[in-house]
């Protein structure tokens, strides 16, 4: 009873796919079903962003890891949102790129109104946490951790948002595997320098990369370096090389 005839007789018109008469139904799902992502599935690895005495920097690697590959060698996450703001991302690159287009989208928006005011670094970090505890809230989280940093009312402020919704600011901020090893390096060399100079932050930040590529199997040797400074504004430079000192590994004992 469940034979079909030939299959083209009485087939579909082209691009249309074949209903197969005699057969049950296939059971429907509910029509508000969904399944979240339970994991981010391309990822990328540490920020490390720090106030020096007229701005922040900002740094991040180029790669994007897929689980444990590292597939695309060539993935910015530090971009320039206005002449004010920097927002860089850890985390799930889809989930930074579709924040990155809504952000962009907003900056737009503003510009709009034309009322000769520009969105400032506090007003998208607040409104970042609004975001990310909203998806958090319906139990499908954007697996990132943003960094925004800028300058308001000629100072410089540096933020930080989970997936969560959680957020701080502070004058030393970094991400994933950086959150554990450079934040007390980064620590350390302002509690004996609070008044960093740009040069002075440049070397620390590329130490702290170093000290990262060799420890974290999900970072890479190049590197973007974001700037933005009370004088100079906003630049992103890059792809930087992250200096390597392999030679001590040949002096390591083996047990």
């Amino acid at each position: 009873m469940f034979s079909a005839p030939p299959f083209w007789e009485n087939g579909p018109a082209p691009g249309n796919f074949y209903n197969f008469p005699n057969l049950q139904p296939q059971v429907q799902q509910p029509q508000d079903f969904r399944q979240h992502s339970q994991s981010p599935v391309t990822t990328s690895t540490s920020l490390v962003g720090i106030t020096y005495d007229k701005g922040i920097l900002v740094a991040g690697d180029l790669l994007a890891s897929y689980g444990s590959l590292a597939r695309y060698r060539n993935c910015p996450r530090i971009v320039k949102i206005n002449e004010n703001i920097i927002l860089g991302a850890s985390g799930d690159y889809a989930d930074f790129q579709y924040v990155k287009d809504f952000v962009e989208q907003k900056v737009i928006s503003e510009e709009c109104l034309d009322d000769g005011l520009a969105l400032k670094p506090k007003s998208l970090y607040c409104w970042l946490t609004r975001i990310l505890y909203n998806r958090r809230s319906k139990m499908d989280p954007l697996w990132n951790n943003f960094i925004v940093a800028g300058i308001q009312d000629g100072q410089p402020f540096l933020g930080t948002v989970d997936k969560h919704g959680t957020a701080y600011a502070d004058k030393v901020i970094c991400t994933g595997y950086g959150a554990h090893i450079a934040t007390p390096l980064l620590r350390d060399s302002l509690d004996k320098n609070p008044q960093l100079n740009l040069a002075e932050a440049k070397a620390l930040i590329e130490k702290c990369l170093e000290v990262l590529y060799y420890r974290d199997a999900r970072s890479y040797p190049k590197y973007q370096l974001g700037i933005i400074d009370v004088e100079q504004g906003v630049s992103i430079e890059g792809p930087l090389e992250v200096p390597q000192k392999w030679e001590i590994a040949y002096h390591s004992k083996r047990f």
